[in-house]
């Protein structure tokens, strides 16, 4: 075989820096490597086992399509198969040609379960108003058996030729003669009697719905619990020759049991009585995407796991000693139906169609089909022949693998407009197969016109996307043809792509008041200029809390110093490149002025704040000018900066100035009036003594503005009075007023 070149990781930032420019906005990579990446798109013919290798599917064969709603039950027939829909309540026979022919229509809308026997007899279990009706080869359908159960939900031959009926909703389990004359051969705890597995010997296994049970039970009836599951309801049951038996158990928001109290099955699942339910109730610039598929939140039955993190559906393996271990889980798909054949484990599953194939220890997806559910697997020749709703069909596995097929993949999205680069893969391809990729983008999130054309189909292990326009969703396209000697391969797929470069935003700037600074939450002035010495060599501004070379984890914290400022911001990029910012400031008398007009601050600060000692400014009113860019991450060219103006600074280093002191009339009040150039007062208190401070009343009942009349209390002659006043910059001064009556 040839095998596909493919490009580890580094050697995908190489080729990607020949595509897009060395230094950018981040190149991105959208990987699948995984089974489960891969089945996040549509797969046509192709088919991808459990370690995501794709390759074409074993060949399916569409035997008929049946024109009814839902088709719910199957079972191999002498002449073909037979089937049990709703809502009308038809059994139907489906020849080898795929003839459909119409045996029996019950007065019940829904037929759960079907058997027929080696000369063409056929039973059929009908709900609600649970009946078993035997629909001979010529003749008359009749009520074979009435169990007085609301719902008949199994049927399967005893080894001692009785008829095993599995009923709900009062989880009984009926052993009926060839007569039709019917006894409880097992009376459980549950709800209901979902599934049955008879085995060589005599016994059977049973799994039930409401409590999740796995039971084996004696021919005398007497029973077994091999397993308690946590999902609620155990959906089918599949013995092999050395006597290993599995089970399939769902979630409870998984089955048909609960459909069928509405006596109708939507098009996706409902919920089954929950455990509990009484009986009777009812590299550093690339960065790697790899695709996922997102698990669905799970609806807990009562008692039993629920919750995003637990799996849709589970396939248990019970050994002959019965020993329960768990094989596999999903996530996303429902577990309808198990088939043992040729030493293989065949899962049937939805909500999107899917036909899994266990062997060798893993998980190979056969078949995923148009129609939403495979709910039944049968025995056929030479593969398993299966049941589809949603639309109702039967098909057949064949010989041999699909001569071709086509995977598409999900729409991928990059977030926000993009180019895109190179797609490389890794994979074989056999003499005389071929691998072709076509490619086509779009804005939208779902495929619709104004998507562009898909590219001509390309060969190679290394495809330029230079005919792909740019947008946001990009999808690719494999089309494999087989060779000589089977399938191509494709192990691996990697398309790179570079976001647009957008504008950084920024949200906030915000000027914390004045001797707030903040600094790394390590700071710590015992080890840390924390006073400083002289202004800085390059500028005027002296910063304090230098970034330190612990990780402080982006923390910060708040402290206080007189003199300082601290400015403070938040930003964002829309590509997510790094970014660094600039800041800058002018006398706001200069509003309105030349761009020459700002002074530098601070260059390429990576900080979200700037805390200075403002002392290094005059007294005056200033704006300071932010700007973010994305220069870490972008070529010079091409590199974007945002910008944002604060709003008016005021910097303030000198304390209140006392205009007069007067007594009022009658002595007994001094009136003192003081005044700020730039700030508002913001505390005044008086001292007797030098005792304790304590506050003064404004005349006007309110301190708060740049010019105020206190009122004190004269002192005795003798005293020593002191005024203390504070403005809202934290300029701190003393007045003594013993002697400054006049």
């Amino acid at each position: 075989m040839r095998r596909a070149r493919f490009h580890a990781l580094v050697a995908g930032v190489l080729l990607a820096a020949a595509v897009l420019p060395a230094r950018g906005t981040q190149v991105k990579i959208f990987q699948a490597r995984s089974q489960a990446a891969f089945l996040a798109g549509t797969l046509d013919g192709v088919s991808v086992d459990a370690l995501g290798r794709m390759e074409l599917a074993p060949k399916v064969d569409r035997v008929a399509s049946v024109a009814e709603p839902f088709l719910l039950s199957a079972a191999v027939h002498p002449d073909g198969w037979v089937v049990g829909t709703g809502n009308a309540g038809k059994v139907l026979k489906i020849d080898r040609k795929g003839t459909v022919s119409e045996l029996f229509t019950a007065p019940e809308p829904e037929v759960f379960a079907v058997w027929a026997d080696p000369d063409g007899t056929v039973y059929a279990g009908t709900s609600p108003k649970g009946k078993v009706y035997r629909i001979p080869p010529k003749g008359k359908a009749d009520v074979f058996f009435d169990p007085g159960e609301t719902y008949i939900w199994a049927l399967a031959r005893a080894s001692d030729g009785s008829l095993l009926v599995g009923t709900g909703t009062q989880g009984k389990l009926f052993r009926v003669d060839s007569k039709g004359k019917g006894s409880v051969f097992y009376d459980s705890d549950d709800t209901h009697v979902r599934t049955l597995a008879p085995l060589p010997g005599g016994d059977v296994l049973a799994g039930t719905a409401g409590e999740g049970l796995i039971l084996r039970i004696s021919p005398d009836g007497r029973a077994r619990t091999l397993y308690d599951a946590e999902e609620p309801e155990v959906v089918s049951l599949a013995a092999s020759p050395d006597g290993t038996c599995y089970a399939a158990v769902i979630a409870s928001e998984a089955s048909l049991v609960d459909q069928a109290k509405d006596q109708a099955v939507p098009a996706a699942p409902a919920n089954p009585p929950g455990r509990g339910a009484a009986k009777g109730s009812g590299q550093p610039q690339v960065s790697v995407s790899v695709e996922q598929v997102e698990a669905p939140t799970v609806a807990a039955g009562r008692g039993k796991r629920g919750g995003s993190q637990a799996p849709r559906s589970e396939i248990l393996s019970i050994s002959p000693a019965g020993v329960v271990e768990s094989l596999w889980s999903f996530t996303d798909d429902t577990v309808y139906d198990l088939l043992w054949q040729d030493g293989k484990l065949w899962v049937a599953t939805g909500l999107e169609g899917k036909l899994y194939r266990w062997a060798d220890q893993q998980m190979l997806l056969e078949k995923d089909v148009d129609e939403r559910q495979i709910v039944a697997v049968l025995p056929g020749d030479p593969g398993p022949v299966f049941a589809t709703t949603n639309a109702a069909a039967l098909f057949r596995v064949t010989r041999g693998t699909e001569a071709a097929g086509t995977y598409t993949s999900a729409a991928l999205d990059a977030d926000q407009v993009a180019r895109f680069g190179t797609f490389s893969w890794q994979g074989e391809v056999p003499p005389g197969g071929a691998v072709r990729f076509s490619f086509r983008s779009g804005v939208s999130s779902e495929p619709d016109r104004t998507w562009s054309a898909w590219t001509e189909p390309r060969e190679g292990t290394e495809i330029p996307l230079t005919g792909v326009p740019r947008g946001r969703f990009v999808q690719w396209r494999a089309e494999l043809r087989a060779g000589d000697h089977g399938s191509p391969r494709i192990y691996e797929t990697e398309l790179s792509y570079r976001q647009e470069n957008l504008s950084p935003k920024i949200a906030a700037l915000q000027v914390l008041e004045p001797g707030q600074i903040l600094v790394p939450a390590n700071f710590n002035p015992s080890n840390q200029t924390f006073e400083p010495a002289h202004p800085n060599k390059e500028g005027i501004f002296t910063r304090i809390g230098q970034p330190s070379d612990e990780d402080t984890g982006g923390r910060n914290k708040m402290l206080w110093k007189l003199g300082y400022q601290t400015l403070r911001w938040g930003a964002t990029d829309p590509n997510g490149d790094d970014l660094v910012y600039d800041l800058s400031f002018r006398p706001a008398s200069a509003d309105g002025g030349k761009e020459g007009d700002w002074l530098e601050v601070e260059k390429d600060l990576k900080d979200d704040h700037f805390s200075f000692d403002a002392q290094s400014l005059p007294d005056g009113i200033y704006r300071f000018r932010l700007r973010a860019s994305d220069l870490p991450s972008n070529d010079p060219d091409t590199a974007l900066v945002a910008e944002r103006v604060s709003d008016p600074v005021v910097i303030d280093h000198t304390p209140p100035e006392l205009v007069k002191v007067e007594k009022d009339r009658d002595g007994k009040l001094l009136r003192v009036t003081v005044r700020d150039a730039l700030n508002p007062l913001q505390e005044a208190v008086a001292s007797v003594n030098a005792q304790e401070w304590k506050p003064v009343r404004a005349a006007d009942g309110l301190l708060d503005g740049r010019t105020e009349t206190l009122l004190i209390e004269t002192a005795k002659p003798g005293d020593l009075l002191l005024l203390r006043v504070t403005d809202a910059a934290h300029n701190v001064t003393t007045f003594d007023l013993t002697h400054q009556e006049r």
